[in-house]
């Protein structure tokens, strides 16, 4: 089964009960499901392309590639700012970061690491950091420190979803 694109996904955010302690638990859990997921691919399969689009190795260089933005728009709603800081939409970073050249122990590590310091950070706020907000600047809508992390977990999915589709065409 093929999944929406990213940019044609709808987000609602109205939920008002504090889901945040099971948004973290999806948030440390992705280099553990990520991890499993790459034990059972062959080497030479996680730099396939599948349809002109990214290989396993540069879906994964891409959550690295983001968490930086994550981070920035966790300060970005934490100080109080308007708007969320824009993402590249075009994903320049990943394009050009060569990720299929990379060592994929390395790049698993990297996002261990990088994600890791994101938890640290979430792991401190309160109820009331959980709740302040700013605007996406894409979406044009409110996003709570709940919200953002909340899409940055469907985001996560997604690219392993998008794994899950590539190993399915290496096996075919």
């Amino acid at each position: 089964m093929k999944q929406i694109k990213w940019f044609d996904r709808k987000f609602e955010f109205s939920l008002e009960q504090n889901i945040f302690p099971s948004i973290l638990e999806r948030l440390e859990g992705t280099p553990i499901r990520l991890n499993h997921k790459i034990s059972q691919i062959a080497t030479e399969d996680l730099t396939t392309k599948f349809e002109g689009n990214w290989s396993i190795q540069e879906n994964i260089g891409h959550l690295i590639d983001l968490e930086p933005i994550w981070q920035g728009r966790l300060e970005d709603i934490l100080n109080g700012t308007e708007y969320l800081r824009r993402a590249d939409l075009e994903n320049k970073k990943t394009d050009l970061a060569k990720h299929n050249e990379k060592e994929i122990q390395q790049l698993l590590i990297d996002f261990i690491n990088i994600r890791q310091t994101t938890l640290d950070s979430l792991f401190k706020l309160g109820e009331k950091e959980v709740y302040k907000y700013a605007l996406h600047p894409r979406l044009k809508t409110p996003m709570r420190t709940m919200d953002l992390f909340l899409f940055v977990a469907e985001h996560d999915d997604h690219h392993l979803s998008r794994i899950s589709e590539i190993v399915a065409y290496t096996k075919s």
